[in-house]
C-alpha cells in the first residue's frame, strides 16, 4: 500500500514538472515573440568564406547602413519603418552592387525583407538578442554561401548616427523596461532564459523543418 502511494506521489510530481516545463516554455516562447515583434533585423550573407569575400561583405555591410541612415525618421514606428525599408530594397541592392563593382567583382546584389527568418542567439557589444523568427533586411552577395553578419535596424542599434545608449533607443523605439533588461543583460536571468528560448526556437525550427 505504501509503494503504491509512492508510486502516485511520483506520477504527480512528474505530471506537475511536465506541465511547469510547458507553462514555461510557453512564457519563454512569448517573451522571444513579443521582442521579434518589435525588432527588424540586418543580414548581411557573403558569397563564400574566402578572406576576400569576407572582406566585401564588411564594405557592403557598412555601405547599405550608410544608405539605410537616410531613410530613417527618429520617433518612426517599427511600422513605418519596415513600409521605408520595403520601398527602398532596390537602392540598397544597388549601394551593394556598387561595392562589389568598386573591389572589381560581377557578383548580384539582392536586398529582400522577410518575416519570420529564424537567427540563433546573437551578442553584440552592448546588447543580446535571443534565437527565434524575426523580420530581417537580408542583403545577399552572389551566391550567399559565406559566413552572416548580422545585426539591427529597428530599433536603430546599429546606425552609426544614433548616439543615444542602447537602452535609450530601445525604449523610444516602443520596447518596455523588462525587454530592454533582457537584451542589455541587466536582467540577472537572461543568460539562463536565452539558452532556454534557444533550445525551444530551435525545436520550433527543426519541427518546421527551417
Amino acid at each position: 500500500m505504501v509503494k503504491g502511494k509512492t508510486l502516485h506521489r511520483w506520477e504527480l510530481a512528474l505530471l506537475l514538472g511536465v506541465a511547469c516545463a510547458a507553462l514555461l516554455g510557453v512564457w519563454l516562447d512569448g517573451s522571444q515573440a513579443a521582442l521579434a515583434d518589435q525588432v527588424i533585423r540586418l543580414h548581411v550573407l557573403a558569397n563564400s568564406d574566402r578572406e576576400e569575400d569576407q572582406a566585401l561583405k564588411l564594405q557592403v555591410r557598412d555601405r547599405v547602413l550608410e544608405q539605410a541612415e537616410a531613410y530613417f525618421v527618429p520617433g518612426a514606428t517599427l511600422e513605418q519603418t519596415e513600409q521605408t525599408l520595403s520601398a527602398h530594397l532596390e537602392e540598397l541592392a544597388r549601394a551593394g552592387a556598387e561595392v562589389v563593382a568598386e573591389a572589381g567583382y560581377s557578383y548580384p546584389v539582392t536586398a529582400s525583407l522577410e518575416h519570420d527568418y529564424w537567427f540563433p542567439t546573437k551578442t553584440y557589444s552592448d546588447f543580446a538578442l535571443p534565437a527565434g523568427a524575426y523580420t530581417a533586411l537580408r542583403i545577399e552577395i552572389g551566391e550567399g554561401g559565406g559566413q552572416n553578419w548580422w545585426c539591427v535596424v529597428f530599433p536603430p542599434l546599429c546606425l552609426g548616427s544614433v548616439t543615444e545608449t542602447t537602452e535609450q533607443t530601445a525604449l523610444d523605439a516602443g520596447m518596455d523596461a523588462e525587454e530592454v533588461s533582457l537584451i542589455t543583460g541587466e536582467d540577472e536571468g537572461y543568460v539562463v532564459k536565452f539558452k532556454a528560448i534557444e533550445i525551444i526556437e530551435g525545436l520550433k525550427a527543426r519541427f518546421a523543418g527551417n
